[in-house]
């Protein structure tokens, strides 16, 4: 008799969503039986964040081996630092924002040491996701790393974040929306395969997050939820063993704007109008991604950027480019005409462009 195999996936054993939580991380980690630790922040967190974080540390009697702060995303760098790391090393922590964090989640995916995330913004899903985006032979790619052990975040410091950073984790949270239709589009063309269980996960993290009631986007809950639906998404990736159900097209027109712009945006403000863009394609929830973008205020935001319409319809034609092996949307030429045309044609657009 044929056995058949089980799946085996990773989930974070240690989930703190909560206000003042890096008060209470030597806690949380001592409960968690972790008492020697490597902690990575980021520029200039110590001094806002760092003594609070060493304080809590110490009185849980969880000894610091090294702390430092680290600003690269250098693979050869990185490389270096995790084969230096003490040997009595447990964990790994990255305090800070997605630089410091994809590092010191390499750092522990090298030394296969739990990893420990600590997000001081909410600007995307990387503080929750299985990859880090490196610098590798001097360009940004995405390399494969580990779910983190554990993932903290301290709602008071998130909100404390500049505005930008909550506006690109909304643009990136209702990405999830185009993205699961684009898996399912390809699915239909014979280039994927959907798992259920992770377009489940992902639909049910997304949908909870456009329904949360809010009277400003720095109200507790809604950044709770913010945050929970960030982290759902990154297990839904490790359920599917790809980044499938959190990143289409939407991604795809993003990625392709950090290779042609000299400063791109912060990843999900561009991954937001992206998105708004794509269900306008996909004829698919286009009013309600219009709407969470509306009333947040993340149109008011991305409408002070001066934007230019001509670097994302060069982005829409490179986008196919970017992961040749997919079939989102964007792979067929009819439908790329037709984003290109909805820039000008569609009137939140045109006035995110400055066209109005």
């Amino acid at each position: 008799m044929n056995k058949i195999s089980g799946s085996h996936i990773a989930i974070p054993t240690l989930l703190k969503i909560e206000a003042d939580a890096l008060a209470h991380i030597g806690a949380y980690l001592k409960d968690s039986g972790l008492h020697q630790v490597v902690i990575y922040f980021g520029n200039g967190l110590i001094d806002m964040f760092g003594y609070k974080v060493l304080d809590s540390l110490k009185e849980a009697d969880i000894e610091v081996l090294e702390y430092c702060e680290l600003d690269t995303v250098n693979i050869d760098d990185i490389i270096g630092l995790a084969f230096g790391l003490p040997n009595a090393t447990q964990a790994v922590i990255g305090l800070g924002g997605g630089k410091v964090i994809d590092a010191a989640k390499y750092i522990g995916y090298l030394r296969k040491l739990p990893f420990i995330s600590v997000p001081t913004s909410s600007s995307s899903d990387g503080f929750s996701s299985a990859s880090a985006s490196l610098i590798v032979n001097g360009r940004r790619s995405s390399v494969p790393a580990r779910l983190a052990y554990g993932i903290i975040a301290d709602t008071n410091v998130i909100k404390s974040a500049p505005d930008k950073f909550l506006y690109s984790g909304i643009g990136d949270m209702v990405s999830k929306i185009t993205a699961l239709y684009d898996w399912k589009f390809e699915e239909a063309h014979g280039a994927a395969q959907v798992n259920d269980f992770a377009l489940m996960i992902a639909k049910k993290a997304v949908n909870s997050f456009v329904r949360t009631p809010f009277e400003s986007i720095h109200d507790d809950l809604f950044l709770k939820e913010l945050l929970d639906s960030l982290a759902m998404s990154g297990i839904a990736n490790e359920i599917a063993g790809s980044s499938a159900p959190t990143s289409g097209s939407e991604h795809l027109i993003s990625h392709a704007l950090d290779k042609l712009l000299e400063t791109p945006q912060l990843h999900g403000v561009q991954v937001g109008i992206a998105t708004y863009l794509m269900s306008l394609v996909q004829n698919h929830r286009y009013q309600r991604i219009h709407t969470v973008l509306d009333k947040t205020g993340f149109w008011d935001y991305v409408c002070t950027l001066s934007l230019n319409a001509e670097d994302y319809r060069r982005a829409i034609d490179l986008a196919p480019s970017i992961k040749p092996f997919r079939h989102t949307y964007l792979h067929e030429e009819a439908y790329r005409e037709q984003a290109k045309r909805l820039l000008t044609e569609d009137a939140t657009l045109r006035r995110v462009f400055g066209q109005c």
